[in-house]
Parts: structure tokens; C-alpha cells; sequence
């Protein structure tokens, strides 16, 4: 039998009233109640009527998220994250997938309607000045993930930071000879993405940092995908003078710089050292170094940052930053001598 709101109340030892509120996401709830409601509706698995809530708080208990490729492992773990925390607060979860720019332009225009939803994530896409103007004047509740904008509530990493955390673990091995494959220019402008191009400049930060002159045949940049990093590692891996180490901007390229060496015979990490970015569950089956971000905590503090925000608060910090942390595992070594 599906558990009741009463159900909820004697577990958590409150009254139907306390349990009211925390659904309704009410400031008026200590943090201690709140979460003990929050765990008893996980343990019961309770799920209260949304057309019920909607009719009484005037609310559609929706939140809306805007994700780009979204079969991307790094966004689906951030989705996890988001609807595991929206779940646990009654509300239910929108995705509207982002594969081209007009599909991005599209939605970011029709997402401020509130008919559809109580308030908006959007994820890696960073909003242009206009697009920030419409959503201000809709007055929506938006927070962002994986990107940050003045004005606008986000939650995030720094990407700089973690692109020279990257290149100085090379650096420290004796690595001099160091590339970089990351996303291309015109699909950082197409969707305005910063991570990879942040990372990038961490790595010629690093670079610089420790003497060693960044040169443009060790950069090479394409479409996200791993396929894409293969042929683009190809071609840099085939240079007279190759690099010893490649940092790649996300782990999903770094696979792709992986079966370059593994068509080219260079041996993992002997001939080629290779670092990714995220850490995905792939990373560490494969026995990749990372730089790992922490995906689906990000999903839940973006969501945290929301309910705050369609609750009327306004949480302390405007952006926070998440912690990044080098994971080292198989494929980074001192190089070889040749």
C-alpha cells in the first residue's frame, strides 16, 4: 500500500501541517525538521498528489532544466542528481534536450513561461545578455549549473583551476611535452560552453607557470565526442616530435585519445600519458587519471539553490564553488626515455 502524508507525519514524528510545509518548501521549518521529513518521505517513498498541491499553492510543482546533448555521461549524472533531489521534495522534473543553436536560442526564449513550470536550471549554457534580460523580466526563478553569470544564482567548479590541477600532476611527473584536445571554437560560440574553454587556459596557465611555451601543434580542438578526440589524437600523436602526455577537457575525450594510442601501438602509460576530466563511471573502469568534479552533487545543490529561490529566500552565496580533486589512477607515469 502507498505510504500517506500521515504515514510521513509518525515517522518523522511531526504534525500533517509540518509535512505541509516542508512539501511547500515553507521558510517557516527548522533545518533539523526539514530534514528529518525529507528522510522519512525517502525511506516511505511517499509521493503526494500533485494535483492536489498544484490547486492549493497555486504552484505546478515542475521545474524545467535545459541540457545540452544529454546523453552526455557528465550531464546525465547531473540530471541524477537533480531529479533525485526534486524527488525528494514533491516536485517533478522537465528536460528539454539542447543539440543545436537554434534549439538553444529556442528554449531559452520559451522557457520563462511559468505556465510550465515553478522555476528553471539550465546547465553548461551560459545566457547572453539578452537572453539574461528576458528571464530577469519574466521573473522566473532561475539558477544555473556548470556555468556562472553576474546576477544569476549558480553552482559550479572552477574550470581554470582544474585544467592547471591537470597539467602541473603532468608537469610533476617530468612530462615538458604536454597536449590538449578540447572543444572547438565554434561550438564554445554556437552554445556559449566555458568549461573546456576555461580549461584550456588552466593548461597554458600551467604551462607558462613552469617556463614551458604553449605551442598551437599540441592544442588541437573539434567537436565534442569521442570519436572526434580519436581523430583529432591521431593527427597529433603522428607528429615527429609528439607529445608525451595529453590533458583532454573531458573524460569522454580522453577515451577517444585512448584508442588513438592503443591504433597507433604506443603503450598506456610507457609512450603516452593521458588525463581526463569529470570522472565519470567509464574513468575508473578504464583506470584514468582525472580531474574529478563532483556531477551529481551539483544536480542537487542546483536544485537546492531553485527551491530556495521559488520559496522566496535568497540563499548566502550567489555562486558556489564545488570542489575539484585529482584522481590519480593507470594512465599517467614519468615519461619514458627516448
Amino acid at each position: 500500500m502507498a505510504a500517506t502524508i500521515r504515514d510521513v507525519a509518525r515517522r518523522a514524528g511531526v504534525g500533517l501541517g509540518t509535512v505541509s510545509r516542508v512539501l511547500n518548501n515553507s521558510p517557516l521549518v527548522s533545518p533539523v525538521t526539514r530534514k528529518r521529513v525529507l528522510e522519512a518521505i525517502a525511506e516511505l517513498r511517499y509521493s503526494p498528489s500533485q494535483i492536489a498541491r498544484s490547486f492549493a499553492s497555486g504552484k505546478t510543482f515542475t521545474v524545467s532544466a535545459i541540457a545540452p546533448f544529454f546523453t552526455r555521461p557528465s550531464v546525465i549524472e547531473r540530471l541524477r542528481g537533480i531529479e533525485a533531489a526534486l524527488h525528494a521534495r514533491g516536485y517533478s522534473l522537465v528536460v528539454f534536450n539542447v543539440e543545436t543553436a537554434a534549439r538553444r536560442d529556442a528554449c531559452l526564449y520559451d522557457i520563462s513561461r511559468h505556465d510550465r513550470s515553478d522555476g528553471v536550471l539550465i546547465i553548461s549554457l551560459t545566457p547572453h545578455e539578452d537572453e539574461l534580460l528576458a528571464l530577469r523580466e519574466s521573473g522566473i526563478p532561475v539558477a544555473l549549473i556548470d556555468t556562472a553569470v553576474e546576477d544569476i544564482y549558480s553552482v559550479g567548479i572552477d574550470d581554470i583551476a582544474g585544467g592547471e590541477l591537470a597539467v602541473r600532476h603532468l608537469i610533476g611527473l617530468g612530462h615538458q611535452r604536454i597536449g590538449f584536445i578540447g572543444d572547438s571554437a565554434e561550438a564554445v560560440q554556437a552554445f556559449n560552453f566555458t568549461s573546456s574553454r576555461d580549461r584550456q587556459r588552466g593548461y597554458r596557465q600551467a604551462l607558462a607557470a613552469a617556463g614551458i611555451t604553449p605551442q598551437a601543434a599540441y592544442e588541437y580542438c573539434g567537436v565534442h565526442g569521442r570519436y572526434e578526440a580519436r581523430q583529432l589524437a591521431h593527427t597529433m600523436l603522428q607528429q615527429e616530435d609528439r607529445p608525451t602526455a595529453i590533458f583532454a577537457a573531458s573524460d569522454t575525450q580522453a577515451m577517444g585519445v585512448l584508442e588513438a594510442a592503443r591504433d597507433l601501438q604506443l603503450h598506456i602509460p610507457d609512450d603516452l600519458s593521458v588525463i581526463g576530466f569529470d570522472d565519470i563511471d567509464m574513468a575508473e573502469y578504464l583506470g584514468l587519471t582525472t580531474i574529478q568534479q563532483p556531477l551529481f552533487s551539483s544536480g542537487m545543490r542546483g536544485v537546492a539553490l531553485l527551491l530556495s529561490l521559488i520559496a522566496g529566500e535568497k540563499p548566502g552565496l550567489q555562486s558556489e564553488v564545488l570542489p575539484i580533486e585529482l584522481v590519480i589512477r593507470a594512465t599517467t607515469a614519468a615519461p619514458a626515455r627516448r
